[in-house]
């Protein structure tokens, strides 16, 4: 496929196979030479110009997201979220360590320590990772600069800021890094605070204020034919608000060490990789847009290792070895509240020595067989093992209602309107759960075989196709096997869906395996003035993780605040999609610099093979078009979003429908030298609309329960002001 340079912000029309094409080096190759390869896609920004959440980044190569927290929202791809994608950051495979996967992968990380990223979605090779069937996600921040003099000294830094209207969110970041031309060490840090935004009617939208801070210092040494690099990180969030869950985050602490290693050898190179990452989480209540009493605990760990080969066989051909093992403790407990007949007396332990560990191998022999095709086959093997201790309810009582007939009592622990409890006497059906679940056994083991095939012809210089196959398996999370818990408190601490509804574990739960599908054709001009890409897949999930509804609870009288309890269980689920998008060059003058128009449109389908129901947060039909103008010093950019309908709903999870939309978006940027300032306004016609990823707002139901379960609010218009020095 033509690269013309009129093109290279080619961001806007990669597919999801081309751009795994070209970033073969990666993660093979020093971080520093990675940078180029990734600018030349238009996936590399100057770190420092942008601040915040680093899903922001991810955006603009098709990545959707499922609302949740303001730093801690959850990627789809293909119709499929939470751990069906792979997220490696830096390397590293964090685990969120959460019943409702508050601290996502993504959210370790913030935009301005983000050097480069990539998306590989649905046929994504063997070497760029196990354990998904969605794809995978690449964030890297190891990214060495080192001087040319022999002398350690000063070598650059840049400082920056942001503020959003919306949310009155402030942002700042800063970077140094001292360098010889062997040594380099660096520093970035950030830090935002923001309250809750405020939707497109001017109202507020309850919990979604947040504050966070994240820091990672690394140090890098190298030779001629070697380079060490050790990357220390530290993330404190002491508030997070998340509309759509019953608990908020109150605390999240972590610390994380990466180590790598890289060497070049006679034939190829080496790397070797170190990975620990330490967390402390707690769910609570700490504002008055959502009230209640009752703390969570988490403590987990993630330690990890990859050994990775590339060996030039000859100079067409590549063959990618590799060895990792994957290692998850997480301890999950809820502490006894003093005096509460609910919770109490004792802690309620909802995972106890949870271990889930991962040891994969793996082959990739990458081949060019002639001027016209290119070919990539791997096979991967994962061993997966989990297990779990015994747990405990909160109390040995028997207690009237249990904790299913309680209208009066929300699921946060507020008794308010419950009566006489001495007037009603019944066991807690989490006794019986639990002494069932302490006397099974509770260790299970599956084996992942993934395969991969990726295919391009280069039919023409104009002229691109591209085929991929893959089989993918992702092996059940310790929250859908061991999530003991049965009565309606139990049971709505579990999920990451956002859709108010509880969830029941199976230790039994087989793991999925996929089998996708993709084909993609582009095509370009001969002048390198517009480029046009179509690509299509399919994807069919055996054993497909979904839930069964096992009953249903009710805090009020009224239909419309029915919730149900689902179990986890496997069925057959098949998913496909199509995008379509170009990007054209229409003035190209002295006078009034370039101007590019890019499009795009993207449908998704997902539905259960039992029932031909929809599968739960599907994206509907949705469009993107956009100017961009560059012209000396600046560069403005006009989109024009547009969200179908969304009607076709998971009736199992009571689903929302949500109306079409459509938001305007303005932002101009201007670089002098070393400052940058940038100017946007996000949702400029400030319209109204529901996200239909965004789940239902609980808050709002907590606050006017004769609503229901509305779906999640969009933001309003924003005025966004940033600047960065560097230095």
């Amino acid at each position: 496929m033509n690269n013309p340079q009129s093109l290279s912000n080619s961001k806007h029309v990669l597919n999801p196979i081309a751009l795994w094409i070209a970033c073969l080096l990666s993660p093979y190759a020093l971080a520093d030479d990675s940078i180029e390869l990734i600018e030349v896609q238009g996936q590399h920004l100057n770190a420092h110009e942008r601040l915040g959440s680093a899903e922001q980044l991810l955006s603009d190569l098709g990545v959707d997201f499922s609302a949740a927290g303001g730093v801690s929202s959850l990627p789809i791809l293909n119709g499929m979220m939470g751990d069906r994608v792979k997220i490696l950051v830096d390397g590293a495979d964090i685990t969120a360590a959460c019943g409702n996967q508050m601290n996502p992968p993504l959210s370790y990380i913030s935009a301005n320590q983000v050097a480069s990223y990539r998306v590989v979605a649905g046929v994504s090779p063997v070497s760029a990772g196990g354990d998904n069937i969605a794809g995978v996600i690449q964030v890297n921040s190891i990214a060495p600069q080192y001087s040319d003099k022999a002398e350690f000294d000063w070598h650059s830094g840049y400082v920056s800021a942001q503020y959003r209207s919306s949310n009155n969110a402030q942002a700042v970041g800063v970077g140094a890094r001292l360098a010889s031309d062997s040594v380099s060490i660096n520093y970035q840090g950030s830090f935002e605070d923001a309250d809750s935004y405020e939707d497109g009617n001017g109202d507020l939208v309850l919990d979604t204020l947040y504050r966070v801070q994240n820091h990672a210092l690394t140090a890098a040494v190298r030779d001629e034919k070697q380079q060490l690099v050790v990357k220390l990180t530290h993330q404190k969030i002491p508030f997070q608000g998340f509309p759509n869950q019953y608990m908020d985050m109150t605390d999240n602490t972590s610390y994380g060490l990466i180590s790598q290693y890289k060497r070049t050898l006679e034939s190829g190179e080496f790397q070797a990789q170190i990975n620990y990452n330490d967390v402390k989480h707690e769910m609570g209540f700490f504002t008055a847009e959502k009230t209640g009493m009752m703390p969570m605990n988490t403590d987990a760990q993630d330690i990890s290792y990859q050994l990775n080969w590339r060996l030039e066989l000859d100079k067409d051909t590549t063959l990618l070895l590799g060895q990792e093992y994957f290692g998850y403790r997480i301890d999950d407990w809820w502490p006894a509240i003093e005096g509460s007949m609910m919770m109490g007396p004792n802690d309620y332990v909802n995972i106890n020595d949870g271990e889930r560990d991962r040891y994969t191998a793996f082959a990739e022999l990458q081949k060019q067989l002639d001027k016209k095709w290119w070919v990539s086959a791997g096979a991967r093997i994962e061993y997966v093992h989990t297990d779990a201790g015994e747990v405990q309810p909160y109390s040995d009582m028997t207690m009237d209602g249990g904790m299913d007939d309680m209208s009066g009592m929300d699921s946060m622990g507020d008794m308010s309107g419950m009566g006489d409890m001495s007037a009603m006497m019944m066991d807690d059906p989490n006794q019986d759960a639990a002494m069932a679940f302490n006397a099974m056994d509770r260790e299970r083991s599956d084996t992942l075989v993934d395969a991969s095939l990726l295919v391009r012809y280069q039919i023409t210089n104009e002229d691109e196709l591209e085929f991929g196959l893959a089989r993918k398996n992702r092996a059940p999370n310790l929250y859908e096997r061991y999530s003991w818990g049965v009565s309606t408190m139990s049971t709505s601490m579990i999920g990451w869906f956002g859709d108010g509804n509880g969830y029941i574990g199976d230790p039994d739960l087989a793991a999925e395996t996929a089998h996708t599908v993709s084909a993609s054709y582009t095509k370009s001009a001969t002048d390198g003035t517009w480029q046009v890409t179509a690509n299509t897949w399919y994807t069919q999930v055996n054993d497909y993780i979904d839930g069964t509804v096992v009953g249903s609870t009710n805090r009020t009288d009224m239909p419309l605040t029915q919730r149900n309890t689902l179990k986890f269980t496997n069925l057959d689920a098949t998913l496909y999609g199509g995008k379509l998008e170009s990007i054209v060059r229409v003035v190209d003058s002295k006078k009034a610099g370039t101007w590019d128009l890019t499009a795009a449109i993207t449908a998704t389908h997902g539905e259960r093979d039992d029932s031909d129901e929809p599968l739960y947060q599907i994206m509907p039909l949705h469009s993107k078009i956009a100017i961009d103008q560059q012209f000396g010093k600046w560069q403005n950019s006009l989109s024009w979003q547009w969200v179908d309908s969304k009607t076709r709903v998971d009736p199992r999870r009571l689903e929302n429908s949500t109306q079409s939309y459509s938001v305007l978006n303005l932002q101009t940027k201007a670089t002098w030298d070393k400052l940058t300032v940038q100017l946007a306004v996000t949702n400029l016609l400030d319209e109204y609309y529901q996200q239909p990823l965004g789940g239902v707002s609980i808050a709002e139901f907590k606050a006017d329960m004769s609503q229901g379960f509305s779906q999640l609010a969009g933001q309003g218009r924003s005025v966004n002001i940033g600047m960065s020095y560097s230095f």
